[in-house]
């Protein structure tokens, strides 16, 4: 690609996929409807059902979309890390990620970058006012909204939706995140670099969204993400009550 086609690149759509084969065509169409000069980079985990092959086959017919191949499943913070490194490289300023199984509506990508204007990073929510769920089983609901309740609590983050994937990001925010320090996964990987980016003073704002269960596949959700992701939120929130209480002794000391 020549040095002015590179200079007009702007935004990249990142899409982790694991056997998201019968979602990703239809996925990647409504992208391209929606933004129409955005870029789409498939990150797939050498998908078994052949989601790598069929990302390849649409990208040899739309110059817009690209694929990174990745050896196997090693997680989906993994996959947004390498997914980044690859746009940053190639000088993209804007970044949005989504899920690959339509839980995430790519209509509403206008909205978070109508939110990015004016911040650093914007999640899409579903606890804020106009946001919601669609055809989600209740416990579900309820095991987000506790963990995000418990996130708020425990780490002091004023946002309601800090397990959210549905983002967008401008390039200088992810160059302050320390991404290669970031070894979270799932919830908690959407949950660390929240807290990376208000603790590192960055504008962070929601905008409601309407989040759908996937129709086809099936769900990547597992006890062992929920219990990574308590644990580590439980980690980060007794560090920082740790060093609130050193920093109130510290300044006893020298009053």
């Amino acid at each position: 690609m020549t040095a002015d086609a590179d200079s007009r690149r702007d935004l990249l759509v990142v899409v982790p996929t694991y056997n998201e084969h019968d979602n990703l065509a239809d996925l990647v169409q409504r992208i391209r409807a929606s933004e129409p000069e955005a870029d789409v980079l498939v990150v797939d985990d050498a998908s078994p059902d052949g989601t790598g092959k069929l990302a390849d086959a649409i990208a040899r017919n739309d110059p817009h979309i690209h694929v990174l191949h990745r050896l196997g499943k090693q997680g989906l913070g993994v996959a947004y890390v390498a997914g980044y490194g690859w746009g940053i490289e190639r000088g993209y300023q804007r970044f949005v990620q989504m899920d690959a199984d339509g839980s995430h509506r790519p209509e509403q990508i206008p909205a978070l970058l109508e939110g990015l204007s004016d911040a650093d990073l914007v999640i899409g929510s579903r606890w804020v006012p106009g946001g919601g769920i669609v055809n989600w089983p209740r416990h579900r609901e309820w095991l987000s909204r506790g963990g995000n309740i418990y996130t708020r609590w425990m780490l002091g983050i004023p946002i309601r939706d800090a397990t959210g994937g549905f983002r967008a990001f401008r390039r200088q925010t992810l160059d302050g995140l320390a991404l290669g320090e970031v070894a979270s996964q799932g919830y908690c990987f959407q949950v660390d670099l929240a807290r990376r980016a208000v603790r590192g003073g960055f504008r962070v704002v929601e905008v409601p969204i309407s989040f759908v269960e996937r129709r086809y596949g099936d769900s990547k959700m597992s006890g062992g993400i929920v219990a990574e992701a308590l644990w580590r939120v439980t980690a980060w929130g007794v560090s920082r009550r740790l060093r609130q209480i050193r920093d109130v002794r510290w300044r006893q000391r020298r009053s």
